[in-house]
């Protein structure tokens, strides 16, 4: 198995749950105490790790809140990092996706420079956008199959020879798949498609995003995306991170995720 895959399954198991926190740290929206602090997002960070450590399988920290803080909004997120359980997997949201010589240097600061356990990408490019990072055999790719937002109408779901085109995405996707280091991002908005695409793609693991402040649907997500004993991570950000505005911010944020896991268990 690939070595993401089994350091998510094994902390799935351990912490007995199918969520990751997205650790989309907006400076705008953290509590106002914090920004005392010399990096205050890095403090918030720092807190949420420490109080859902036990309780996720995974943490996603979205690349776009921390590059817009500039270099030292980098830093922040590398301290991140580094404060991250080592047997926690962590997916760089970046949603990269451009040309192979591009693609290669994206690629280099993901899996070496931030150490990324795995990444998700865009397939508008095509093969030679992916290939860079497939390369890392020990990593891990998240391709975008359909998303959750409002826009995603606007290419995802165009004709293609009678299927949309984001059934062609899943199929390529399948046919890239030669390393098992690569899986699909599946938008919980329209928990029907998680159906379609698990009978489909039945053996590529699901990052499903889209529960929580975009009200994806949490009961059916897991269940069409686990049916064929699909690999899925449920990843939730704003419902949890922003729980609270007050100093019991992390610890409104950990009951909250609890919450989540208890509906899952529950469906078992």
């Amino acid at each position: 198995m690939n070595v993401f895959l089994e350091k998510l399954v094994t902390t799935q198991k351990k912490n007995n749950t199918l969520i990751c926190v997205g650790l989309d740290s907006d400076i705008e929206k953290i509590p106002e105490h914090l920004k005392d602090f010399d990096d205050p997002v890095y403090e918030f960070n720092r807190a949420i790790i420490d109080s859902t450590k036990d309780m996720c399988c995974a943490y996603k920290p979205n690349l776009a809140f921390y590059e817009a803080l500039g270099p030292r909004g980098l830093e922040t997120l590398k301290k991140t990092i580094l404060h991250l359980p080592m047997e926690i997997p962590i997916i760089l949201d970046a949603k990269r996706g451009d040309i192979g010589n591009t693609a290669k240097k994206y690629a280099e600061s993901i899996f070496d420079d931030l150490e990324g356990d795995a990444v998700t990408l865009s397939p508008y490019l095509g093969y030679d956008s992916i290939e860079p990072f497939l390369e890392y055999k020990e990593g891990f790719v998240f391709v975008l199959a359909v998303t959750s937002n409002k826009s995603a109408a606007d290419f995802q779901y165009l004709d293609c020879n009678g299927k949309p085109l984001y059934m062609h995405v899943v199929e390529t996707v399948q046919k890239w798949n030669k390393d098992k280091n690569i899986g699909l991002v599946v938008g919980a908005s329209q928990p029907e498609q998680i159906l379609e695409i698990r009978k489909v793609a039945p053996d590529l693991p699901f990052l499903i995003p889209g529960v929580g402040a975009q009200g994806g649907d949490l009961d059916k997500a897991v269940d069409y995306g686990t049916r064929n004993d699909g690999i899925i991570v449920i990843s939730i950000s704003r419902g949890i991170l922003y729980a609270s505005d007050g100093e019991d911010f992390a610890e409104k944020a950990a009951e909250t995720l609890e919450q989540f896991n208890l509906r899952i268990r529950q469906m078992e």
